[in-house]
This record gives structure tokens, C-alpha cells and sequence, in this order.
């Protein structure tokens, strides 16, 4: 079974929250493609954004969506990646549109300061999560009902996972491919983009 990614893209994303996930998934189907010739791949990976103009990024790097919101199937596994999430937090379509997502979804995910939308999406609710280093004391604070823990690259509570900031990214996907194909994949994945591959958050 071919599971569908969604990465959600907005402006000024972190360019490594998005890029990483990304970048694992997209690889994770390359590897498997080349040991297994034929075979049905792993993952489809694609990007969402609010519309479908380009989206300036941090530091100005342009990415074009491959869906809006509306245009976008139901994904298998959402990543929402951190950056400058004011105005997503704000944004009751967004949020409706996660909450609907996570319904049918196997796995919620975010990156860095993406925890707080899916906070404000009450989807991390009673649950366990963590963000990057600098975001942990605002997350406690404008959260007071999740259990946030610091130290930690990712934290998997099932249907919801969290990662910390930005590189953390890549370690949570590395897990994901883990969960949802193999370790043998996962650890090949890692060797192909020549990054650690933690089995331990």
C-alpha cells in the first residue's frame, strides 16, 4: 500500500522542516524503487498550501504547492512543519482543515514550532509533545495541558507525532518510514542521504 504524505506549506516555513520530511519520504521510494524494481512504492509525497501561488519561505526561498487545501486528497500522514506560525494559528480554516485531516489520517505530524498548530487544532490535548529547544518554555505556557518534553528529537504518541526543531525533522521521518515500511528501509534511507539514523529519540 502506497501511503499518500501531505506537507503543509505556508509563508515563512522553515525551509528544513518542510524540505527535510520531504526529502526523507521522497527518498525512502527512490531506495525502494532500486532494490525492488516493480514494486508498489512506499510513499507518494506531495506539498499543500493555502492557494496555489508560490510560497515564500524563510529566508526567501520560493516553493510552488502541488495542491490547496481544497484540491488536496485526504493524506495518509500530514507533516506540519514550524517557521513563524502566527498567522496559521489564526487561520480557523487551516485548523478546521487539520482537525478533518487527523480523522481519517494514520499519522499527524509536526516539526519544531508546528506543535503549535496542531495544539491550537486541539489535537495534542492530555497528549505528550515537543518542540525546538528555544519554543519549549512558550509551548508550556500557552499549552498548559500538554505533557512538553525537552532533550528528546521526536515524540510518538500513536496518531500524533511531534519532533523538535528543524533537523529534528529528519529523525522523526527516518521513524515514520520505520513504522509504516521497514527498519531495513529506514536505515537505507539514512545511508542514501548520509544522516544519522537514530533509532532512539
Amino acid at each position: 500500500m502506497t501511503l499518500r504524505v501531505a506537507i503543509y506549506i505556508f509563508p515563512e516555513v522553515e525551509v528544513l522542516d518542510f524540505a527535510g520530511p520531504f526529502e526523507v519520504f521522497t527518498t525512502a521510494t527512490r531506495v525502494h524503487r532500486r532494490r525492488k524494481p516493480g514494486s508498489q512504492p512506499p510513499f507518494e509525497t506531495f506539498t499543500v498550501a493555502r492557494s496555489s501561488a508560490p510560497v515564500q519561505a524563510r529566508a526567501g526561498l520560493r516553493a510552488v504547492p502541488d495542491y490547496t487545501l481544497e484540491s488536496a486528497s485526504a493524506p495518509d500522514l500530514l507533516v506540519v512543519p514550524g517557521g513563524v506560525v502566527d498567522r496559521e494559528l489564526q487561520d480557523p480554516h487551516l485548523l478546521r482543515w487539520v482537525v478533518q485531516v487527523s480523522q481519517s489520517a494514520k499519522v499527524i505530524a509536526s516539526v519544531c514550532t508546528g506543535s503549535f498548530v496542531l495544539a491550537k487544532a486541539g489535537l495534542l490535548s492530555g497528549k505528550a509533545a515537543t518542540t525546538h529547544w528555544e519554543d519549549i518554555a512558550d509551548l508550556r505556557t500557552q499549552f498548559p495541558e500538554l505533557v512538553v518534553r525537552e532533550g528528546v528529537r521526536w515524540v510518538d504518541e500513536g496518531t500524533i507525532v511531534t519532533s523538535a526543531g528543524i533537523a529534528a525533522g529528519i529523525d522523526m521521518s527516518l521513524h515514520l518510514v520505520k513504522r509504516f515500511a521497514s527498519n531495513e528501509l529506514a536505515q537505507a534511507t539514512a545511508r542514501q542521504m548520509d544522516v544519522p539514523y537514530r533509532t532512539e529519540a
